[in-house]
């Protein structure tokens, strides 16, 4: 019997992404990784609903992540809805109730805490919506035409 080494950090994070980026694209969500939104600040999933509404879900891997990187209130103003991804050990409590809660693996996630509602103005609505198909487009023209200038 081999003992399984401890899963790293970027296995972690890589697990929780996958995970809540299925369960966001169950919901009807179209789903982009790795959003720079208008402030510099790099979402890591920024999910589009069916209607236009915007969530973007911030994945932590550890509690040390979590302690280190304090910008989550930053997303706020940017999204209809915010949670934070984790996996099944994460200490849930360290969540604030401003933010949802999705506890995700590799296969999937569930939202054991719904995110309190927030109201996007229309006009930043649509400037990040028309930011979002562009980045999606120039991203699937990337994969069919790599070479392309």
């Amino acid at each position: 019997m081999s003992v399984q080494p401890a899963p790293t950090r970027p296995d972690v994070t890589t697990a929780v992404r996958r995970g809540a980026a299925r369960l966001m694209r169950q919901t009807g969500a179209a789903v982009l990784h790795e959003v720079t939104l208008p402030d510099g600040r790099r979402a890591d999933l920024f999910c589009i609903g069916r209607k236009g509404e915007l969530t973007i879900v911030e994945v932590k891997s550890s509690i040390e992540d979590w302690r280190a990187d304090a910008k989550w209130p930053d997303y706020l103003d940017w999204c209809d809805s915010f949670y934070v991804a984790v996996a099944a050990d994460f200490p849930q409590e360290l969540i604030p109730v401003e933010a949802g809660l999705i506890v995700a693996d590799a296969w999937g996630g569930a939202i054991l805490r719904p995110s309190p509602l927030r109201a996007v103005a229309a006009a930043r609505r649509k400037a990040l919506l028309i930011d979002a198909a562009r980045l999606g487009a120039e991203r699937l023209a990337r994969l069919e035409d790599p070479d392309a200038i």
